[in-house]
């Protein structure tokens, strides 16, 4: 490492995929009108499976589209703003230009069908998105205006942290280290409609949700974004707070919190290493997430990783089918997971490890193209086509040198 830049050994004999990412994100996007006279300019997810706008795709997005048009990029996050409510909330999907139909109306998160995005959120990352991609979030009064509702809304017990109230908030839909909080309801699950049903009654609002006997989960990725996008706006670090609820100190690990407590053992996922990503991390603690987890062969340091699951947990598969149904986050390989995880390598000096976990996804991608997540063990792509950020392996292997700073 030498003045916080990635040693060249990072880049040396990766392929040059910026082509590849650039054609994906242009072939994906997408503009015009709503019928109220609202503009909209953004990359869907994958043409055809994902046609709307997603709130967390959008801010990795316009994290990429800052090295090969950046204009867009600000236009991506604009149009997440512009759909805000006056009270600064944006949902995790805006349905701008595609109406939402068949069993979705159903299984979506809308109080009424004909609503122009969810009632639920996804990782709050808009402050920090926009701090890579555009500027200062602070001087932009709605996304200051989002993240003051997502800290009045979704702080329950006071200390900083944000909890959610279903699953897919998270944005890792059936992750298992959610099957003992929501059980038969956890996503992917037959249970679940029911679930969406209940909170659709209540409006999608979590304090009602709560007092309904939850369940309700402070989950340590989605904290990690929303502690990420704090340090953006210039406040305080969220760190403590997250280390005093969510650390295991005996495992060394991250794990959720979740009212009514659970009883049952919770799986090891990537979310439990997710913290790496915070640049006010104790280097003990990020030490031990590396050395002792990140690192072991059998269970994280597989041929593509980072697994979103760990290996060895019983919960771990290749397999996302469950009951004709897709069961996202428990075994295959995500870019924009390995990318926080490998943040976290680079400010902590792992120069060798982070060249090679840089050159191992690559590698994938090159073969594979830009899919949504990958075989951990042979790299295969699988889930969709030319999926939009997965283009965030250019941050890989393209090191910024803010990125040994979190881009702080």
């Amino acid at each position: 490492m030498t003045d916080g830049l990635p040693d060249r050994a990072v880049t040396d004999g990766l392929p040059d995929l910026r082509p590849l990412c650039e054609r994906v994100l242009l072939q994906n996007w997408r503009e015009g009108v709503r019928d109220d006279g609202v503009r909209f300019a953004f990359a869907c997810p994958s043409g055809g499976h994902y046609p709307w706008q997603w709130y967390w795709d959008s801010c990795f997005h316009a994290i990429v589209w800052r090295r090969i048009d950046p204009e867009r990029g600000r236009r991506e996050l604009t149009s997440l703003l512009d759909a805000s409510r006056e009270d600064g909330f944006v949902g995790h999907t805006i349905f701008w230009n595609v109406p939402l139909t068949g069993r979705r109306r159903i299984t979506y998160n809308v109080v009424d069908p004909d609503d122009r995005m969810t009632a639920t959120i996804q990782p709050p990352l808009l402050a920090w998105a926009w701090r890579i991609a555009v500027g200062d979030p602070a001087r932009e009064p709605r996304v200051v205006r989002h993240h003051d509702w997502i800290a009045a809304h979704r702080d329950l017990e006071g200390d900083g942290l944000v909890w959610i109230l279903q699953p897919d908030e998270s944005g890792m839909d059936a992750s298992p280290e959610f099957d003992p909080v929501w059980r038969h309801q956890a996503h992917g699950r037959p249970g679940y409609v029911l679930l969406v049903r209940r909170n659709r009654r209540l409006d999608f609002d979590i304090a009602r949700v709560r007092a309904a006997g939850g369940p309700v989960a402070c989950e340590p990725m989605t904290n990690v974004f929303h502690g990420l996008s704090q340090l953006a706006l210039g406040r305080p670090s969220i760190t403590p707070a997250l280390i005093a609820r969510c650390y295991d100190e005996d495992a060394g690990l991250f794990r959720l919190d979740a009212q009514p407590a659970v009883r049952e053992r919770i799986p090891v996922t990537w979310a439990a290493l997710s913290p790496l990503a915070l640049p006010d991390l104790p280097e003990e603690i990020g030490r031990r997430l590396v050395e002792e987890h990140l690192l072991d062969e059998t269970r994280f340091w597989l041929p593509v990783p980072a697994p979103s699951v760990d290996a060895t947990d019983p919960t771990f598969t290749t397999n996302d089918l469950h009951l004709g149904l897709r069961r996202y986050w428990r075994g295959p390989t995500w870019i924009n997971a390995a990318w926080l995880v490998w943040l976290g390598l680079v400010r902590l000096g792992y120069d060798e490890q982070a060249a090679e976990l840089a050159r191992r996804l690559a590698g994938a991608v090159q073969r594979e193209g830009l899919r949504e997540y990958y075989h951990p063990r042979t790299g295969a792509g699988m889930g969709q086509p030319d999926f939009g950020w997965t283009s965030l392996i250019l941050e890989l292997t393209e090191p910024d040198p803010a990125a040994a700073r979190s881009y702080f």
